[in-house]
């Protein structure tokens, strides 16, 4: 393979992610969230009471950013801060019940977009993907120094 063969496992890997965001973007429309904030509700909804430094790193933004988007979720009803029970320099952040509701509706939207991206994969290939892809995440995880 050459850097010009689109089907090198670097672009194919891109290209797949890219395009299950444009898809899911597409869907989750009609609930009115953006990508920003669906990857807001999604890391909150792992990782509950996560500082904005925290999401910052967990979106890839830098903090200013994150400020600014948490402030205008806050605004609208999305997120909640609360102060650090051990640091009052440091807010907390929570998702609001309104927000806990849309996350399962988009979680659902989700599901149905990942069925349909390997739906010409059997009921084994998937396991088997999911396996490898695993592994490899794990690799680069290890590669990166992160932990899982």
């Amino acid at each position: 393979m050459n850097p010009d063969d689109d089907g090198y496992i670097g672009y194919m890997l891109s290209d797949v992610a890219r395009l299950i965001r444009t898809v899911f973007d597409r869907r989750v429309r009609k609930l009115g969230l953006t990508r920003a904030q669906w990857l807001v509700l999604t890391r909150l909804h792992r990782r509950p009471g996560a500082s904005q430094t925290e999401l910052a790193d967990m979106l890839e933004i830098d903090r200013a950013s994150a400020g600014r988007m948490i402030d205008r979720m806050e605004k609208a009803g999305w997120v909640q801060r609360r102060p650090d029970d051990g640091d009052r320099r440091i807010n907390r952040l929570y998702l609001t019940p309104g927000a806990r509701k849309s996350h399962a509706r988009m979680w659902k939207i989700a599901e149905a977009t990942v069925d349909d991206a390997l739906g010409a994969l059997s009921e084994r290939e998937r396991k088997e993907f999911t396996r490898m892809t695993a592994q490899v995440k794990g690799r680069l995880q290890a590669l990166a120094g992160a932990t899982p």
